[in-house]
């Protein structure tokens, strides 16, 4: 479901509150659990959407409970993409929270691709972190809801499905392979990463688990499938950790095109790169931060990057 000419003349719905907490991420100012992994508490309208799930079973649980931020009420989980860092929490924390809520992350959200055998041997066909988490998840409950296009799931919430390429971002490692669903074998190039998007009264706003497809791909498709032309907030990984300084400064040239004016760069966005975009931006340490767990942005409200973040 995009923005098309069926509903050109009607004006996007937008989100009226919206908080965002990371629950898992390398950076820690508590007695949280770093971890190279990401997972985030989504607040929005009165309803409650985990994105993605952190790296290590225990990683999630142990951070909410030092938040004294309760999950059991959320049934609904979205998946980014098939990495282990992102789903590694997936079916520990159904386990844990079905303890108290049968329906607790009864329902997943996640990209086409996400489930292709990813061998991590020419000889082994089967190999995939997700195939297995797959059937384990199933049978404790769980459905799948696999997205190959872009679709509104609340009103002003939506999901990307696979973000075309239209830009050379290849963020990430180019050393994996997938099969394809036609038998053939390719480089691995993380086809289902998707994001989740907000259209809120000061524009668009993207939760990115490692932005895979690219932040500036992410952000023109997100533009074009809702047909709001502001992107006011990125949050979340974003994978810039081991681009050129060029690259940075053209990714960063495009953020401030489209109007970005606040940037919290966690997992493997880069410590380093957050830092030259908040530079090129031209933003304050109130408005562009390094996302540590319990950082936050709450519409209205801004950012809330924890004591070590800024």
């Amino acid at each position: 479901m995009g923005f098309n000419a069926a509903n050109a003349q009607n004006k996007p719905n937008t989100v009226k509150t919206l908080k965002l907490t990371i629950l898992s991420t390398m950076l820690t100012d508590f007695n949280g659990m770093g971890e190279w992994g990401f997972c985030a508490l989504v607040e929005v309208d009165g309803k409650k959407i985990l994105f993605d799930t952190g790296a290590r079973p225990e990683t999630v649980l142990n951070n909410i409970r030092e938040l004294k931020i309760d999950l059991t009420d959320v049934t609904e989980v979205f998946i980014s993409h098939n990495h282990q860092d992102h789903t590694g929490g997936l079916n520990s924390l159904k386990k844990v929270l079905s303890e108290t809520n049968p329906k607790a992350l009864s329902v997943a959200h996640i990209g086409e691709g996400a489930f292709y055998p990813r061998p991590r041997a020419m000889g082994d066909t089967t190999a995939s972190y997700m195939i297995t988490a797959r059937k384990e998840f199933e049978k404790a409950g769980g459905k799948f809801i696999v997205y190959r296009e872009t679709k509104e799931i609340y009103p002003g919430v939506w999901i990307t499905g696979p973000v075309p390429r239209v830009h050379p971002e290849r963020n990430w490692m180019g050393q994996g392979k997938m099969i394809l669903p036609d038998g053939k074998v390719a480089e691995d190039v993380i086809p289902e990463d998707q994001s989740m998007i907000f259209n809120t009264a000061d524009g668009l706003i993207i939760l990115s688990g490692c932005g895979h497809a690219g932040v500036v791909n992410t952000m023109e498709y997100a533009r074009k499938q809702i047909g709001v032309q502001t992107v006011s907030t990125l949050l979340g990984g974003f994978h810039l950790f081991n681009l050129s300084d060029e690259k940075i400064k053209w990714t960063a040239t495009k953020m401030k095109e489209y109007g970005v004016q606040n940037f919290i760069g966690a997992h493997c966005t880069g410590v380093n790169a957050a830092f030259d975009i908040r530079q090129q931006l031209g933003l304050s340490r109130s408005n562009a931060v390094v996302g540590a767990v319990g950082s936050s942005f709450e519409l209205g409200k801004g950012i809330a990057p924890g004591m070590i973040a800024k």
